[in-house]
């Protein structure tokens, strides 16, 4: 009698545990899924995590070589980005927007132009046809839609500039808040792991942001010295563009290089060979010189990575594609071949951020 209360208490304990297993896949299921619906929101919230980077960067060349007060220093940065960004809209704002319609406006017959001269005659007719076949109410409901996708393209590029003031605001806050997500035993490599990251993020994104930069204004003077419409705008799209490595300067120089086939054959070999030489300087001078610490993604590891998000995530895929890998190649460096594997490698943005939390510890 006694042995079978036994089994039948065994047998429940085994349901039970059974069960418990059952409940914690279901609820992994559950919390992928989540995850994945979740992805664009979360993808912005990566977002802000940069733009929190950015003034935290500008924050500390203040503090550090303008002596400006550590408690005023974001305060400073966020109102130098502001100033600037009022200024460049106020002296280049109106002939951007003209040249940004110029450029909307003439890149049907651009591309025509370019395809009659490959002997595949013209496509913008082909496109408006199919366009015309899809069951999208008719032209009104296309330009309605594609004014609602710039009304939420600037929503969500607001949401990502103030949420990306608050995380610069109390970083430590954000930081903490994740890191008790984790068992407590974990804390610490959790933390380290973070700062890490965010080092060598740090890192990469002020050296693109200065190499995009530098590609936006040599583009543009060499726009205007060639002769091609609207050199601001297809600078800036140049710049902009550079933003994505790999991909990014092949499309960025798209524009341009139509505009230029619609001129002369000429004007096009001018523009090509203008746009070779300033990625090489960018890709051989400029870069190497701001990001001699930066983190070294291997070339095809970085590619896949961006290619991967673009189809996982669409367009917010590739914009943050290659960030997302240095995000995951640290980390991988440090628990997994480091801490896990316990092979002997160094971990980008490990050194950068145990200085500065020696500099932080100073009195």
């Amino acid at each position: 009698m006694i042995d079978d209360g036994r089994a039948s208490f065994r047998g429940f304990m085994g349901d039970a545990e059974f069960v418990r297993k059952t409940l914690i896949v279901l609820g992994l299921i559950v919390f992928v899924l989540l995850l994945w619906k979740l992805a664009d929101v979360l993808l912005l919230a990566f977002g802000a995590i940069l733009v929190a980077l950015i003034l935290h960067a500008l924050a500390e060349l203040l503090t550090r070589y303008v002596r400006v007060p550590e408690r005023w220093s974001l305060t400073v940065a966020t109102l130098i980005i502001f100033v600037l960004a009022v200024g460049l809209i106020a002296l280049f704002g109106t002939q951007m927007r003209s040249q940004f319609s110029t450029v909307v406006e003439r890149l049907p017959s651009v591309i025509d132009n370019f395809t009659k001269n490959l002997g595949f005659g013209t496509v913008s007719d082909d496109i408006n046809e199919m366009l015309d076949k899809l069951p999208s109410g008719g032209l009104a409901s296309r330009i309605a839609g594609i004014g609602g996708a710039i009304v939420s393209g600037l929503a969500d590029f607001f949401l990502v500039v103030i949420a990306g003031i608050y995380i610069a605001a109390s970083p430590r806050l954000y930081k903490q808040g994740l890191v008790k997500l984790f068992p407590m035993h974990h804390h610490e490599r959790v933390e380290s792991s973070l700062d890490a990251s965010g080092q060598a993020l740090k890192l990469w994104l002020v050296s693109q942001l200065i190499a995009m930069s530098c590609v936006a204004v040599l583009s543009t003077l060499a726009f205007w010295f060639i002769g091609l419409p609207s050199p601001y705008a297809l600078g800036l799209i140049a710049g902009l563009a550079d933003f994505i490595p790999f991909l990014g300067p092949i499309l960025g120089a798209l524009p341009a290089v139509l505009f230029a086939f619609s001129i002369s054959g000429e004007t096009a070999l001018w523009t090509i060979v203008a746009m070779i030489i300033i990625q090489q300087l960018e890709g051989n001078v400029i870069f190497p010189l701001v990001a001699r610490s930066m983190v070294s993604v291997p070339p095809a590891l970085a590619l896949f990575a961006i290619l991967v998000a673009s189809i996982l995530f669409g367009a917010l895929g590739l914009v943050f594609g290659f960030p997302l890998a240095v995000v995951t190649y640290v980390l991988v460096k440090k628990l997994y071949v480091r801490e896990t594997l316990g092979e002997d490698t160094s971990v980008p943005g490990e050194k950068e951020a145990e200085e500065a939390a020696q500099e932080k510890a100073k009195p």
